[in-house]
């Protein structure tokens, strides 16, 4: 990563973090806000009266005219935005694929990334206008390599991951960049927020109930979500930013793996991490098809 940082404006710069009440983007808000940035942190349900270093506003990513208004507000009231900061998201409790319906697709999908591209698109002509301005996308490890019984959130981060490197193109030349950052398990609130499949088989019961147990212990040993904010403000201030980083030793490990490892040695990998030689499918064991 370069060290060279950007040049600072006399005025405190202005950035918007999606998903800001907890997690990862209530740490980095707050991380931004410790290092001078006037900061805008979002939610569905806004304040709710509870005192932060920075500012909540109430915004549904799933809401184009939410999404408008949400930025809207923040140039009337600045005249700038030099940062957003794409975090809002949901997962799926593990389950297999075929355990969610389409509909169940369409929502997480609507949130994860369509939520992020909204927020792109409405704040894009402000940076445009301004000669400069920074997207960063939190993505997931999970972008760059595969997670059995997670497929739809495995999904929507791979999507994060194309369309941020593609947008960091396009965008580059008008000084804005864009960049996305690839957490591993990080121990937040993230799994109590999370859907259940809508079309659970029973085929699947022993299988989803070990895979939870494993995911939870995961998650319980995670990072902290200041590891993820304070890469947040490192590559804030990076004058030429990269496409992707890591956040975590874990993630990095996970990514090294990804770029390096023989798919063979990859795919024995993801699977011995789940432990999922240790069990199999209820309707598998009773020679069900």
């Amino acid at each position: 990563m370069s060290t060279r940082t950007q040049p600072r404006s006399p005025d405190p710069r202005v950035a918007i973090v999606t998903g800001a009440s907890s997690g990862i983007g209530e740490a980095t808000a707050e991380v931004l806000a410790a290092a001078g940035w006037k900061v805008y942190g979002t939610s569905r349900r806004g304040a709710q009266g509870v005192k932060r270093s920075f500012e909540m506003l109430a915004l549904d990513v799933t809401s184009d005219s939410s999404v408008q208004a949400c930025v809207d507000e923040v140039v009337q009231r600045e005249g700038r935005i030099d940062l957003l900061v794409n975090n809002a998201g949901f997962g799926v409790a593990p389950a297999a694929a075929e355990e969610s319906s389409i509909a169940q697709a369409q929502k997480i999908f609507d949130t994860n990334f369509f939520g992020l591209v909204r927020m792109s698109l409405a704040v894009i002509p402000q940076m445009r206008a301004q000669g400069h301005g920074r997207i960063i996308n939190i993505g997931s490890i999970l972008g760059v390599l595969p997670l059995p019984y997670a497929a739809l959130y495995a999904s929507t981060k791979h999507a994060v991951e194309g369309y941020s490197e593609s947008l960091d193109h396009e965008l580059r030349t008008q000084g804005i960049r864009v960049s996305v950052i690839e957490p591993a398990y990080t121990k937040t609130k993230f799994d109590t927020n999370n859907l259940e499949a809508d079309t659970q088989l029973a085929h699947y019961a022993d299988i989803r109930a070990h895979v939870l147990g494993v995911v939870a212990e995961a998650m319980e040993h995670g990072d902290e979500p200041r590891v993820v904010a304070d890469v947040v403000l490192k590559v804030a201030n990076t004058a030429n930013p990269k496409a992707r980083y890591t956040a975590g030793a874990a993630a990095n490990r996970l990514s090294l793996l990804r770029r390096f490892a023989p798919a063979r040695v990859l795919d024995a990998g993801v699977r011995k991490d789940l432990r999922l030689h240790t069990i199999v499918s209820s309707a598998a064991t009773t020679g069900a098809t």
